[in-house]
C-alpha cells in the first residue's frame, strides 16, 4: 500500500472529541521516545507530520491523521517514564486506556519497543493489559539501524523468546528504522491486507 495523502484530523481526549467521519483506525503508542513520531513520519513520507523532539513525553493527546481519505493513522502518547508530575503521567494513562478500551473503530494497535534493549517490564506489563483487554496488537521494533544486520537479527529472536516465555504464539512483528526506511512496505502492505479483509467481511 502507497501513502498518497495524509492530513491532520483533529486532536482528542475522549471517543466523542475523534473526528466525525469514522473510519478504521490503526493506533502506534509505545515508551517515552521510543521513535514513534519518526516512523509515522517515515510510514507516511511526511517530515513533520507527527512533531518529533528529543523530550520524552512530548504527545499528550489522541492525534488523528486521515490516511489516503479511507482509514486514520492515531499517535497514541507514550505510556511509562515521561518528564512530567504525577497528576499529569495518571491523566495520560487515562487517554490512553480511554482510547484503547472505548474506540469501535480501533483495528490495530501498534506497540513500539526499542530494538536495541530487553523488552522492559514495562512493556511486557502493558502487553499483558492489552492482553487481558483481547486488544489486537502488533509489535513494532525501532531503530533497526543502530545495530549491523546479524546482531539485529539476534537481538530479534531474543525479544520473540522473551515474548514466548509467557505468550502461546508470537503476534504479528515487525522491524523498523525511520532513517532507512526498514519495514515501511511490510507495515503499510499489512495495514493493506487488514483493511482488505475487514471490506471483504463487510461484503459477505
Amino acid at each position: 500500500m502507497k501513502v498518497k495523502e495524509a492530513l491532520f484530523s483533529g486532536s482528542s481526549t475522549r471517543d466523542s472529541e475523534k473526528p466525525r467521519q469514522r473510519l478504521p483506525e490503526f493506533a502506534f503508542i509505545g515508551r517515552s521516545n521510543v521513535g514513534k513520531s519518526s516512523l509515522i513520519n517515515m510510514l507516511t513520507g511526511q517530515r513533520k507530520l507527527a512533531m518529533t523532539s528529543s523530550k520524552p513525553g512530548k504527545t499528550r493527546l489522541v492525534n488523528h491523521f486521515l490516511i489516503n481519505r479511507q482509514w486514520y493513522l492515531v499517535d497514541l502518547p507514550g505510556y511509562g517514564f515521561a518528564n512530567v508530575s504525577q497528576t499529569e503521567k495518571q491523566k495520560i494513562a487515562r487517554i490512553i486506556r480511554d482510547y484503547i478500551n472505548l474506540s469501535p473503530e480501533l483495528v490495530m494497535l501498534f506497540v513500539l519497543i526499542d530494538s536495541r534493549h530487553e523488552i522492559g517490564q514495562v512493556d511486557m506489563d502493558f502487553l499483558f493489559e492489552l492482553g487481558e483487554g483481547q486488544i489486537p496488537f502488533a509489535i513494532v521494533f525501532t531503530k533497526g539501524d543502530k545495530m549491523g544486520p546479524m546482531a539485529l537479527a539476534e537481538k530479534i529472536e531474543s525479544h520473540k523468546a522473551q515474548i514466548l516465555e509467557h505468550w502461546e504464539e508470537l503476534p504479528p512483528v515487525f522491524v523498523t528504522s525511520s532513517e532507512t526506511g526498514l519495514g515501511k512496505e511490510e507495515l503499510l502492505d499489512y495495514i493493506g491486507e487488514v483493511l482488505e479483509s475487514i471490506k471483504d467481511n463487510s461484503n459477505n
